[in-house]
């Protein structure tokens, strides 16, 4: 049993401090890996220490830049060459989620892409969280334990105690998400309609439902530009919103997006720390929610062959 096998985690270079905050939750030490640049940039990895025979954790979020990817990888080959019993791939944020499709011709499904280049690199296990598109889990052909962060933004919200509270998706694709928060918040849900005439950029064309006088939740899995956000929170405004809180589990927080949520209605705007914001994006409008206690729980339970759906009592987004 996997138990019986000694646990040992290590992190790349991504997010470092999340992997420290797991292995605090887990009372353990983060493993020695040294991981450098030659001069051309190429990465280079090697394990420290004996990881023969052990269950072995390997903390690395997969955004952009591509480095963090190809880090993840060699991190996973150097274990398998070095005999790790069995190896978890835990992917905080699984970058290039939102290539999920073939949508117009001559394009890449990149996510597909990813999944099999980690499989090939020897992972036996992936353990992530908030998925841009639930499909992905079956473009892998190993287990694959899904979290959602929600468990650690509805409790933050419980204890704000909105009496008029709404939950609104951003939208269609994120309205079970929507209805997850709406279902464990006891109150009703709203969606807003867009289109993407192109990478980048939405337009929001109209609100389903009621926000007049009333404080607004809006959720999504992830903000990069803000670009949709701050004309989904336009809308809201219009429509008579009392205060709008975003909740967004991966705050990638690229280009322009600081200045747009600085400028806009949001009045709190809360992510997870599943990918390292740099202090200076942290103005006084964004807060900061650790799941590091969700992943050292769910980790626990991996190496001691536990389900992780009782993590979820309330369940998770029905998909």
């Amino acid at each position: 049993m996997a138990q019986d096998r000694e646990m040992k985690i290590f992190s790349g270079r991504a997010n470092q401090p999340l992997a420290q905050k797991i292995a605090g939750a887990l009372k353990k030490n983060l493993g020695q890996i040294s991981l450098k640049n030659f001069s051309d940039g190429e990465i280079w990895a090697k394990y420290e220490e004996n990881i023969r025979g052990t269950d072995l954790f390997l903390i690395q979020p997969t955004h952009a830049p591509a480095e963090n990817l190809l880090e993840l990888l060699i991190m996973i080959d150097a274990a398998r060459r070095a005999s790790a019993k069995r190896i978890t791939a835990v992917i905080p944020y699984f970058g290039y989620a939102r290539q999920d499709r073939k949508d117009q011709p001559r394009v890449a499904i990149s996510a597909k892409l990813v999944a099999n280049l980690i499989t090939t690199a020897g992972a036996d296990r992936i353990l992530t969280m908030d998925l841009h598109a639930p499909q992905i889990q079956g473009f892998f052909d190993i287990p694959l334990d899904h979290l959602y962060a929600a468990a650690v933004f509805i409790e933050h919200f419980r204890k704000m105690k909105s009496p008029e509270l709404v939950v609104a998706s951003p939208d269609i694709g994120g309205i079970y998400l929507a209805r997850a928060y709406a279902r464990r918040l006891g109150t009703e849900m709203v969606l807003l309609e867009k289109r993407r005439p192109k990478h980048n950029i939405a337009e929001v064309s109209r609100l389903i439902g009621d926000v007049k006088d009333k404080d607004v939740l809006l959720v999504d899995d992830l903000v990069d530009t803000a670009g949709t956000l701050i004309a989904g929170v336009q809308v809201l405004k219009e429509k008579g919103a009392r205060n709008i809180y975003v909740a967004c589990t991966h705050g990638i927080l690229s280009g322009e997006a600081v200045q747009r949520i600085a400028n806009s209605e949001i009045k709190n705007f809360f992510i997870s720390d599943s990918v390292v914001v740099s202090k200076e994006k942290l103005i006084d409008k964004i807060i900061t929610l650790s799941v590091a206690e969700l992943l050292a729980d769910a980790i626990r339970r991996i190496h001691e062959d536990r389900s992780i759906s009782d993590l979820f009592p309330e369940k998770g987004p029905k998909q």
